[in-house]
């Protein structure tokens, strides 16, 4: 009988791909990867023992892998809530259709370009003054609940508000401020750190708690330094150290504040 791809196939090979390629991104650099390496092995090697017809070892393997799809549950449970929070934040956002944008996109312009340029203000300042900042700039993905452990704040973004935030020796300091919809919605707010393991010594909490909420959305996290002063970009789970204002300038033009 004659070999035939159809396009169900070939939407199920995509499917396949796009998934197992989307949990990679989420557990590169983690210690998760090696074991799920390990079991894509398990499970290829099952695969050409079912082709070969060796019904011995083949219903050994079946009866582990039907077992282990348990464990494994077990063992990645936080790679597959990372996964769900992923595609949640991805694709549910309450700020998809904002009418006011739609309503006064001239206002909507002036009011974007003069936050742009209350944090480059800010943060320039901060860097200049060795000053440690984590800044988290709200995209699609809604940050409700990175705001818990913080102080509600719901403020127009001012560089001298942002400023006397992370002060040395205020209560707010050591937390991030998180940004959305063109405020300042919370401050001091506790993130979650990256789990990667291939991170370069010199960042600090700061650094790995801009990735690790970069892993968990897709905002955009600004960090200053405490220890060089040096402006780092962290979005989509890495991160760009040592950028210039201007280069930060054309970074947040980008984005709609």
């Amino acid at each position: 009988m004659p070999f035939k791809i159809t396009v169900l196939d070939i939407i199920d090979i995509f499917l396949v791909a796009f998934l197992l390629y989307q949990l990679y991104r989420l557990i590169k650099g983690t210690p998760a990867i090696s074991i799920f390496i390990a079991v894509f092995f398990i499970y290829l090697f099952w695969l050409l023992v079912k082709f070969l017809n060796l019904e011995l070892i083949s219903t050994l393997l079946g009866q582990v892998i039907g077992v282990g799809v348990i464990a494994l549950i077990i063992v990645f449970q936080q790679e597959i809530r990372r996964f769900l929070i992923y595609l949640g934040n991805r694709y549910v956002s309450s700020n998809r259709f904002p009418v006011g944008k739609f309503l006064f996109p001239s206002l909507n312009s002036k009011t974007s370009h003069r936050n742009i340029e209350e944090i480059l203000r800010a943060v320039v300042y901060l860097s200049e003054h060795k000053t440690g900042a984590l800044i988290v700039i709200a995209r699609t993905s809604i940050l409700d609940t990175y705001s818990e452990g913080g102080e509600k704040i719901n403020s127009i973004i001012s560089a001298r508000l942002i400023e006397t935030i992370f002060a040395k020796n205020t209560p707010l300091h050591d937390g991030a401020i998180l940004i959305e919809n063109g405020k300042i919605t919370a401050a001091g707010c506790p993130l979650p750190i990256t789990e990667q393991v291939n991170i370069e010594a010199e960042y600090g909490m700061r650094h790995r708690a801009a990735i690790g909420i970069s892993e968990h959305t897709d905002a955009l996290v600004l960090v200053v330094s405490e220890e060089t002063g040096l402006i780092s970009v962290a979005e989509g789970g890495k991160i760009r150290r040592n950028i210039s204002a201007n280069e930060l300038r054309m970074i947040l033009s980008r984005e709609k504040l």
